[in-house]
């Protein structure tokens, strides 16, 4: 009788605890799976120098003592150095294009251009948003035999991307002006616009 009455009991305390378990004992909650954030975009580091290639298409325009309008296309080199100072980038490139720019009628010709361009920009990460100005450099002929070079200025805009860790690519438009082109009373705009690819070292 003894052993009935102690398994009784034995049976009824696993019951009660069964019990409790379903009632609102404590319960194991297994953890939800973390979601990782997305990972940030890499940065770029643009100090150091770079060169590369241009390519692209310019629409010139002459006025006072001659005038006429002449549009093609321009290509070259360029090489250049930035300085990366956290949100902008300062920067300083030499650049030269050839040109088969022609004057509508054939009476004259831009044959090449340089410019010492002076950068300043905003580091974006990947992307380097800039604006450049400073002096440039023009030689053109005539049908006639004449040659003629002069001085001027331009102005403009450009963005890069950090394509690969050491080559960039982007676009530029440019804006020259040259007054008086070699003492001739011909004044003398260019707008061009290139795609350019840069490689770092």
């Amino acid at each position: 009788m003894k052993h009935l009455s102690q398994t009784l009991i034995a049976s009824l305390m696993a019951v009660g605890a069964a019990s409790a378990a379903q009632a609102g004992g404590p319960v194991t909650v297994a953890p939800e799976p973390m979601i990782a954030a997305p990972a940030p975009a890499p940065g770029t580091d643009w100090s150091g120098f770079y060169a590369g290639g241009q390519l692209g298409y310019g629409d010139g325009e002459a006025s006072g003592a001659a005038s006429g309008d002449g549009d093609g296309f321009l290509g070259g080199l360029h090489g250049g150095y930035n300085w990366d100072l956290g949100s902008y980038v300062l920067g300083a490139e030499l650049s030269w294009d050839a040109t088969n720019i022609e004057e509508d009628g054939g009476a004259g010709e831009v044959d090449s251009i340089a410019r010492l361009k002076l950068r300043a920009g905003a580091d974006l990460g990947q992307n380097l948003l800039y604006a450049t100005a400073g002096p440039s450099w023009m030689h053109a002929s005539t049908d006639g035999g004449g040659n003629y070079d002069d001085t001027g200025w331009f102005l403009g805009a450009g963005i890069e991307h950090a394509w690969r860790e050491n080559m960039t690519v982007g676009g530029e438009i440019l804006y020259d002006r040259f007054d008086d082109f070699d003492k001739t009373g011909v004044d003398v705009e260019l707008l061009s616009i290139q795609a350019r690819v840069s490689f770092r070292f």
